[in-house]
């Protein structure tokens, strides 16, 4: 399992379309992609999990991947939300 905290550096935070966005990047890959805010775990490949997060730009979260592709899972999930891909 991979685990990292990442900072949203998304001028929107994480409205519906950027949802829309990370949760079309995270089921590029194979393993399972989790991302925690606060108390509150969710599969980063939900939509409805995702948008029940509420994340603004700069807040900080964890993405957590578990799988055979893990690593470049949570390095493409942290290219996203930093702003360095498609957002």
């Amino acid at each position: 399992m991979t685990k990292k905290e990442i900072r949203i550096n998304l001028e929107s935070g994480l409205e519906a379309r950027p949802v829309a966005l990370l949760v079309q990047e995270a089921s590029k890959y194979e393993s399972k992609i989790y991302i925690q805010s606060g108390d509150k775990r969710v599969n980063a490949k939900s939509i409805m999990g995702m948008m029940s997060l509420g994340l603004d730009n700069g807040e900080e979260l964890e993405v957590s991947a578990d799988g055979a592709d893990e690593l470049a899972a949570v390095e493409g999930i942290e290219s996203f939300l930093e702003g360095r891909k498609g957002a």
